[in-house]
């Protein structure tokens, strides 16, 4: 049956709900997108996995700002599915609801110690230093001199990359306050970037990778008894931008420490257990450099560790879950198994493939989603004409407040307005608390003046105005 208007609600303002709210708009259809997001600002892995000394990867949220302007969009902030609303109530809210949900939560090695304290996941250190609520009140010993990272992909170097700058190279950049105040008294000098493979199996995009010859105090460096034969010259790396990360890291076996600090790579190092009383102390690898059956093994001493192998999608109630892979069970886009398909529940991004590619592929993962989506719409069962607002009206009735796009325009402002005031981008509010004292607007849509809030997390509020 053909209607005259859809309603798809899109959950996660991250790149792939932002392309995907984007491509439903285009469609050519008469659809109306709810964009759903659990905190009170949207941009997800821009705003909060995207290293602060990086910004002109966050220079796309021009782009999603355009898409938040398209007729027929709306962004509900502060709404976390599962909790003020369930996902099945969306489903009988909305013609489609579309998963955007992405990859928050690190994936764990399985080994002996790795509960240990001083042992954590990357995902959780980038989240503490960009200012993720989720992650402000975590805590990290750097009263020691070396670190190590295991993984050999770009947020491995990010990781790494934040540990070794200097105070100076990160106080203009849109760290989060606290961790630049933290990371400033550190006293480690060496970090080891570990990974089982050889230079041919990294990860890195070369032009990451070039940003350590260029560090102010730090020489970036290779463990040459780790590599084996040959190692800079493998027959797998055909790849261009291979060829060429592998000629940077040849380049680094041969630069001498002459910096304070140093950042060392090391290769075909499989961890095997975190050793230590009420902390980690030390980490031990087997070495596969000399061949298979003469493994030898390999201990760090390090009192921290940070674990980047990868990532995982959080598991939704009432939604198929693959475990294997950390995504949400889904035939191309369409959530479900084989014979179980959910009809009219969707997923891209992250949560749909794993976490691979750039910020930019989440555009076509998004418009492989929304295709599905357009072509089963008018087989998908009709909610009633006025659900979708009675969604969004019971959100807000329970909050007691609605944060819309205009809301985080307010929080937006503030934040580059406290960081003006620094030299900074912007300086990021770490509370949610914070961030709705800046824009919060009651159930009878006026701006509310007055919350109660840390000093540090006062900020001006706007006067009191109709939205």
């Amino acid at each position: 049956m053909t209607v005259s208007l859809y309603h798809v609600a899109v959950v996660g303002a991250g790149p792939s709900g932002f392309y995907a709210a984007e491509a439903l708009l285009r469609s050519g259809k008469d659809i109306e997108v709810d964009l759903f997001e659990r905190l009170p600002v949207p941009y997800g892995l821009v705003r909060f996995g995207v290293a602060p000394d990086h910004p002109k990867l966050k220079q796309v949220t021009a782009v999603f700002e355009r898409i938040a302007q398209m007729p027929g969009f709306r962004f509900i902030g502060g709404a976390d599915i599962g909790v003020d609303i369930s996902i099945n109530d969306l489903r009988r809210s909305y013609h489609a609801v579309i998963l955007a949900t992405g990859a928050a939560l690190g994936r764990e090695i399985g080994l002996p110690g790795e509960n240990l304290p001083g042992t954590h996941q990357a995902s959780d250190f980038v989240g503490w230093y960009n200012g993720h609520p989720d992650c402000r009140d975590l805590t990290f010993d750097f009263g020691g001199e070396r670190a190590v990272v295991i993984g050999h992909g770009n947020v491995a170097l990010d990781v790494a990359r934040i540990l070794v700058k200097t105070p100076d190279e990160l106080r203009h950049t849109d760290i989060a306050g606290h961790a630049l105040e933290v990371l400033a008294e550190s006293r480690i000098r060496e970090v080891h970037l570990v990974g089982r493979g050889g230079p041919a199996g990294t990860r890195f995009s070369a032009k990451e990778l070039q940003e350590f010859g260029t560090l102010e105090d730090c020489d970036p460096g290779v463990e040459t008894g780790d590599l084996g034969a040959d190692p800079f010259d493998s027959p797998h790396s055909t790849d261009p931008e291979r060829k060429i990360a592998i000629g940077l890291l040849d380049a680094f076996s041969r630069r001498t420490w002459e910096k304070s600090k140093r950042c060392l790579f090391r290769f075909h190092l499989n961890p095997v257990c975190f050793e230590g009383d009420e902390r980690v102390s030390r980490a031990v690898f087997r070495s596969s450099a000399a061949g298979e059956g003469l493994e030898q093994g390999v201990a760090i001493e390090t009192n921290l560790v940070f674990l980047s192998v990868g990532r995982r999608s959080a598991p939704v109630a009432n939604v198929p879950y693959d475990a294997a892979r950390g995504v949400h069970a889904n035939m191309g886009g369409r959530i479900g198994r084989e014979g179980e398909e959910a009809l009219g529940l969707y997923v891209c991004g992250w949560s749909k493939r794993g976490p691979q590619g750039t910020i930019g592929t989440n555009r076509a993962c998004a418009l492989d989603t929304v295709e599905k989506v357009l072509a089963d719409l008018d087989a998908l069962p009709l909610p009633h004409p006025a659900a979708a607002d009675g969604v969004l009206s019971l959100i807000w009735e329970r909050q007691g407040l609605r944060l819309d796009f205009d809301a985080w325009r307010a929080i937006d402002m503030a934040e580059v307005a406290r960081g003006r005031t620094l030299g900074k981008p912007r300086e990021k509010f770490v509370s949610v608390e914070a961030m709705i004292a800046c824009a919060l607007v009651d159930s009878f849509g006026r701006r509310v003046s007055y919350l109660r809030l840390s000093v540090t997390d006062r900020c001006d509020l706007p006067k009191a105005s109709p939205i």
